[in-house]
C-alpha cells in the first residue's frame, strides 16, 4: 500500500518539476489577502504573496510535502481529504491555521490557510474568564459556609467574641463578592454598548474635580489625591462610564501607591485630544506585566490585590471604556518609583 502511494506520487521530492505556464488563475489568487497555494500534481505551481510570506518565497517548484511541513497536513497534501484540518504553530508557536483543498480541474488543486489563532485566543479568553470568575465566586463562598456552619455550633455567651469576629469576616467575604458582581454586570454592559457610540457633550474638568471631593471626603487618606487639571475638556461620552473609568483609575492608585505618597490626576488638552492621567509612587509593575495588566482578573500580584479587595476587573472595565469613547489607554510604569495611566480621547468638534 505504501509502495503503491509513493509511486502514484511520481518519484517524491526528488523528481525535477518544471512548473506549467502561468494560469489566470495565479493573477487571481495573488490579490487574495490569505495563503494560497496551487498544485500541479504534487508540486508547487504557484503560491500568493501571503502562502510565500507564511512559507518562504522558495516553496514555488517545491514538492508539497517539503513546502508545506506538518503532520497534520498529510491526507490533504496527498488528495485523500479536502479538510479542514487544524495545523497548530504554523509561522509562529501561537498561531493556529485551518487547511482545506479544492480542485480546480484535473490534475491541478488549490491549497487555502485560514487563520483561526484570533478565534481559538478568544475562545481561550472564555474558558479563563468562566474559570477565573468560578474561582472568585467559590474561595469567598467557600468561607462564608465554613464561618455559617462553625457559628451553627458556637451559640453560648462566651462565645460572643468570635461570632462578632466571624460575621466581620463573612461581611467581608459577602461584599467582596458584591463587588465582583457589580463589576461583572458593569463589564457586561459596556461591552453590549460598545458598538453604539456615545452622544453627549461631557466636560471631563468638572467631572474629575467631582470625584475627587468624594474621594477625599470619603478616605481617610483622600488627601493624598492632588488635581492638576484644565478648566475645561469636552468630550462626546457616556458620564457614567466615564465616571466610573476615572474612578477606577484612581481607586487603583490608592490601592498600590505606597502610603503617605502623593497620587496626582492630570487633566490636559492638546491638540484635537484630552489627555487625562493618573500617577501613583507604588512599587510599580514589572514589564512583563503591562501587556496583560487589562486582561479580565489578571494581577501582577494575586495575593495583594486580594488582600486590598480588588476584583480583578478594574483595567478591563477602563480599557472597554475608553475603546467605547474612540480613545487610547496608556500604562507606563518603573518598578521601585510608580505607575502612570493615561486615556487619550478625542475632544468634541
Amino acid at each position: 500500500m505504501v509502495l503503491r502511494r509513493f509511486s502514484r506520487l511520481g518519484a517524491g521530492p526528488h523528481r525535477e518539476h518544471r512548473p506549467p505556464p502561468n494560469d489566470p488563475t495565479d493573477e487571481l489568487i495573488e490579490a487574495i489577502g490569505e495563503p494560497l497555494i496551487v498544485l500541479d500534481g504534487y508540486h508547487v505551481a504557484h503560491a500568493n504573496a501571503a502562502a510565500r510570506a507564511l512559507l518562504g518565497e522558495h516553496i514555488v517548484g517545491d514538492y508539497v510535502r517539503l513546502a508545506l511541513r506538518h503532520p497534520a497536513a498529510g491526507p490533504v497534501l496527498s488528495g485523500d481529504e479536502e479538510g479542514p484540518v487544524a495545523l497548530s504553530g504554523l509561522g509562529g508557536q501561537d498561531r493556529l491555521w485551518e487547511l482545506t483543498a479544492g480542485t480546480i480541474r484535473p490534475g491541478r488543486r488549490l491549497l487555502r490557510l485560514t487563520d483561526r489563532s484570533a478565534q481559538r485566543a478568544a475562545e481561550q479568553m472564555r474558558v479563563d474568564f468562566v474559570a477565573n470568575a468560578s474561582h472568585e465566586l467559590r474561595t469567598p463562598l467557600a468561607s462564608l459556609i465554613g464561618f455559617i456552619e462553625t457559628l451553627e455550633d458556637a451559640n453560648g455567651q462566651e462565645d460572643a467574641t468570635t461570632r462578632l469576629r466571624f460575621l466581620s469576616i463573612m461581611e467581608g467575604e459577602a461584599r467582596r463578592m458584591q463587588r465582583l458582581i457589580d463589576d461583572l454586570m458593569s463589564l457586561s454592559r459596556i461591552e453590549a454598548d460598545r458598538y453604539y457610540a456615545p452622544r453627549d457633550r461631557i466636560d471631563i474638568g468638572p467631572l474629575l474635580r467631582e470625584l475627587a471631593d468624594e474621594f477625599r471626603s470619603t478616605r481617610r487618606d483622600g488627601e493624598r489625591l492632588e488635581i492638576d487639571a484644565a478648566d475645561h475638556a469636552t468630550v462626546i461620552g457616556d458620564r457614567a462610564q466615564l465616571h466610573q473609568l476615572i474612578h477606577n483609575v484612581i481607586s487603583n492608585s490608592f490601592k498600590y501607591g505606597r502610603d503617605g505618597t502623593p497620587i496626582v490626576a492630570a487633566l490636559r488638552v492638546n491638540g484635537l485630544q484630552a489627555h487625562f492621567s493618573v500617577t501613583d509612587q507604588g512599587d510599580g509593575i514589572a514589564p512583563a506585566h503591562l501587556p496583560r495588566l487589562t486582561e479580565r482578573f489578571y494581577r501582577a500580584d494575586p495575593s495583594r490585590s486580594r488582600a486590598i479587595g480588588g476584583t480583578g476587573l478594574g483595567l478591563a472595565i477602563v480599557k472597554h471604556i475608553v475603546e467605547r469613547h474612540r480613545g487610547r489607554l496608556e500604562i507606563v510604569s518603573e518598578v521601585g518609583r510608580g505607575t502612570t495611566v493615561s486615556a487619550h480621547l478625542p475632544l468634541a468638534p
